[in-house]
């Protein structure tokens, strides 16, 4: 391929793991047979990636997508905040680090994790109020209480999977940016359900042709919200607090808290 085929991204500044992890989480998914951008070289400051030819999202490439995006599910990973295989370093979501703090139990590592490490930057930055953040917690330690548990091992997620990271091409979606690490399967759903997805119903009808979620998994998705919107709380303003604060309403409610 030539450097026309060729996407490179450039950070003098940027953490040594940066790269390395954008780098370790695609090789984990495709591992697992999604089909990622694939890279080409990758150093302390940069990585250079294959360049995807972007096409018009279509109803079957959706149901495709759904279908392998249980699979990379499906493979797993080494517990609930594990980083990829075989990745020693740091773990981001975007630009902020990620703990790879690993947990028996999902409700456990989602809050201690996922949630309020970012809900805390939120705080200081001014996005969450103290009367949101006291609803936010409430709901936390529902979850983290285990009201939320199942019985589903630790998926391979992606991590990031909003419809910016989702690309599609002629031969179908083909993922970006991830931060990968071991999670519920629920999560990446949400996710995309967030920021809008093509198709989204077709997604789904492909992800149940190849794994049926468990019943109750629509009611569910504010729970799953938490941490992506907490997240974007913690740099994008109140907005996504005031976001962040009904989801954890909606957790409550449906814990049969209100």
């Amino acid at each position: 391929m030539s450097d026309a085929d060729a996407f490179r991204k450039h950070d003098s500044h940027a953490h040594p793991d940066f790269f390395r992890a954008e780098a370790a989480g695609l090789s984990w998914l495709a591992a697992a047979g999604m089909p990622v951008a694939g890279v080409r070289d990758v150093g302390a400051h940069h990585i250079e990636l294959d360049r995807i030819v972007e096409a018009d999202p279509s109803a079957d490439a959706a149901r495709r997508f759904g279908a392998v995006l249980a699979a990379m599910h499906d493979a797993g990973a080494g517990g609930f905040g594990a980083a990829p295989d075989g990745y020693d370093g740091q773990l981001f979501i975007g630009r902020r680090p990620m703990s790879r703090t690993v947990h028996a139990r999902w409700g456990q590592f989602y809050v201690a994790e996922r949630v309020l490490p970012f809900l805390r930057i939120a705080v200081d930055a001014g996005s969450v109020t103290d009367l949101q953040r006291r609803d936010i917690e409430t709901a936390c330690e529902l979850v983290e209480d285990g009201a939320f548990d199942d019985q589903d091992p630790p998926a391979r997620l992606h991590g990031d999977l909003w419809n910016g990271n989702v690309l599609w091409s002629p031969s179908g979606v083909v993922l970006i940016d991830p931060a990968a690490h071991g999670g519920h399967r629920e999560t990446d759903l949400a996710m995309l359900a967030l920021f809008g997805c093509p198709h989204l119903d077709r997604v789904v009808e492909g992800y149940e042709s190849a794994h049926p979620l468990r019943a109750g998994w629509r009611q569910r998705v504010p729970v799953h919200q938490l941490h992506p919107l907490a997240v974007h709380a913690a740099g994008y303003g109140a907005g996504y607090g005031r976001a962040l604060h009904q989801a954890a309403l909606e957790t409550l409610e449906l814990g049969g808290i209100t």
